[in-house]
């Protein structure tokens, strides 16, 4: 080969390097650029489309690791966590020292649930990038929810090293050392920061682990110290006023609450929380011993937030709870009349009326209420009034706007053709209120008040027994722990003359409940008393009087005497 020749060779294979080069610093240019595109998309949120584009692309080029990363994120905003996960993997092991590629990764995992792999995860990355505090705080937070105690101890120790001492980390290794009963590690750990940095709230702490300890005098001065730095600090306010309270130093312990009520920068919110607390979980001959102390707190707290809903809310309860009750209702009242628009406020006057049997105001605000808010609540509300007040008509009234107010709500009309029927019975007119019943059971044919009443109504008029008797066996299929559907039932038995089936009925009712009503202790006792079970039915009639305190039953005693007589007792 001559010299020309070989030239020539020469220049075809600098030539075919040069234009292999060129073909792969063009793909890898066109891999970069369809790169930016995916991610341009995935940044505007077009996640689909940015997922179709790397889909490609990681066939083109699957060893590109920013193309695996970022297909994974798509698949994760798409909600496919396993893809994601495989995919997120893959970019991971292509470049292992990715700080970002694992910390995704370590994301979806505790996305996912699964707590072990996130720790791995995290632990793995510390390996490589110890400085960085949030895995620590990540892999804290973890361990504490294994109760893995002694690695949590471990991660906090680390992060004091990056981070240095802080409170959150102090009242953290308290609590651990507290949940390992190293109760003298924790108190020292409390003590060494506070050495360094006084805080009220690490101050706090102490003090409340001191009186847990009994330690009154330890605990005060903690307090004390505490409200030194900061006068208003609630939690030393409150924990100095618990010292007092457990001594029994009542007069401090009022002094104490004093200042937690006069406190302005205490939402109204907490003092009412508080009080009410208190309140709750006190005995109450406790607060019968110190009722002036504990007025004086209720009513200055009023005075300092007179207009404030929490506070009068606050005081109604307590004046309830201690048994002044018109005091109460005047709180709420109160509060109701000061927010007309408030539906909570509303709602909580007319039901402590309620409590109080103020029938006539619970009647008029529950108007007021209904035409305000429209909120048919207010009409059953209103329906328990005019009951009590005895004007039933008004009760059929308000059921018959609400039906055809509300006709498509089947659950509100039936329990109003219920109460219609009620309302017939009580003013005498049976055929009226059996119309009622039959057009509640036309939409609810199991509806067990309406199938009770009816029957019982029926066996009170004596008259078709066997319909009755059957009305009210459904009852007791629904309900079979029920008093007031056994009674009705046992009691149609009785009067069918089939007294040896009533007797179990009625045992059972004597288990849950009927004993607490003479009606039912009397029906038993009938029932006994046709068994031939005169002693036995003697106890029970004895019972019934006891609770025919009201008259219920006005025959009791004449009838009881006459049975009695008649078997020469």
């Amino acid at each position: 080969m001559n010299n020309g020749q070989s030239s020539n060779m020469r220049r075809r294979i600098l030539l075919a390097g040069l234009l292999i080069l060129l073909s792969s610093f063009a793909f890898a240019q066109n891999v970069e650029n369809q790169l930016m595109d995916a991610v341009a998309l995935y940044n505007n949120r077009n996640f689909a489309q940015s997922r179709t584009l790397l889909q490609t692309l990681s066939k083109a080029a699957p060893d590109n690791d920013a193309v695996w990363y970022y297909l994974g994120l798509d698949e994760a905003m798409l909600g496919n966590a396993d893809a994601a996960i495989s995919h997120l993997r893959k970019a991971a092991e292509l470049d292992p020292h990715n700080y970002w590629y694992k910390r995704r990764l370590a994301d979806l995992y505790q996305a996912a649930g699964e707590d072990e792999m996130v720790i791995q995860m995290d632990e793995s990355i510390l390996a490589e990038f110890p400085d960085k505090t949030e895995v620590l705080y990540d892999l804290l937070g973890l361990y504490l929810k294994q109760q893995s105690y002694e690695k949590a101890l471990r991660a906090l120790d680390d992060i004091e090293k990056t981070a240095g001492p802080s409170e959150q980390a102090t009242r953290t290794r308290y609590d651990i050392l507290r949940q390992l009963s190293r109760d003298e590690e924790a108190i020292q750990a409390l003590v060494d920061f506070n050495d360094q940095f006084t805080s009220p709230s690490i101050l706090s702490m102490m003090g409340d682990y001191y009186l847990s300890e009994h330690k009154d005098s330890l605990s005060l001065a903690c307090y004390d110290e505490a409200l030194r730095t900061q006068s208003d600090y609630v939690p030393a306010i409150l924990g100095r006023s618990e010292v007092f309270r457990l001594a029994r130093r009542y007069p401090e312990y009022f002094a104490a609450l004093d200042a937690f009520i006069d406190n302005g920068n205490v939402p109204v919110e907490a003092k009412g929380m508080y009080v009410g607390n208190v309140v709750r979980s006190l005995d109450p001959k406790l607060i019968s011993l110190h009722r002036d102390g504990f007025d004086e707190v209720v009513d200055r707290l009023v005075t300092r937030h007179p207009s404030d809903t929490a506070a009068l809310s606050t005081a109604g309860g307590y004046f309830y709870a201690t048994g002044r009750l018109d005091k109460g209702v005047d709180c709420f009242t109160k509060a109701a009349d000061l927010y007309p628009e408030s539906l909570n406020q509303t709602v909580s006057c007319i039901q402590i009326l309620m409590m109080a049997e103020r029938w006539p105001e619970v009647r008029d605000r529950c108007i007021a209420a209904f035409d305000r808010f429209q909120e048919l609540g207010f009409m059953e509300y209103l329906n328990s009034a005019n009951y009590y007040l005895k004007d039933y008509d008004a009760v059929i009234r308000n059921c018959r706007y609400l039906i055809a107010r509300e006709p498509r709500n089947m659950d509100l009309v039936k329990n109003c053709w219920s109460q219609i029927g009620d309302m017939h019975h009580l003013l005498g007119d049976s055929k009226s209120a059996y119309k009622a019943y039959d057009k509640a059971l036309k939409i609810d044919p199991s509806y067990a008040p309406v199938l009770n009443n009816y029957a019982y109504y029926l066996s009170e008029e004596g008259r078709q027994l066997k319909k009755a008797l059957s009305m009210s066996k459904k009852t007791i299929e629904a309900e079979p722990d029920n008093a007031t559907y056994l009674d009705t039932y046992g009691w149609i038995l009785h009067l069918l003359g089939k007294d040896k089936e009533a007797k179990p009925v009625f045992k059972h009712a004597m288990l849950y409940g009927g004993k607490d009503s003479a009606v039912q202790l009397d029906h038993y006792a009938e029932v006994l008393y046709a068994l031939g079970e005169y002693d036995l039915a003697q106890v029970y009639w004895s019972q019934a009087k006891a609770k025919n305190t009201e008259g219920e039953i006005p025959d009791l005693d004449q009838r009881v005497a006459a049975r009695l007589k008649a078997i020469g007792k």
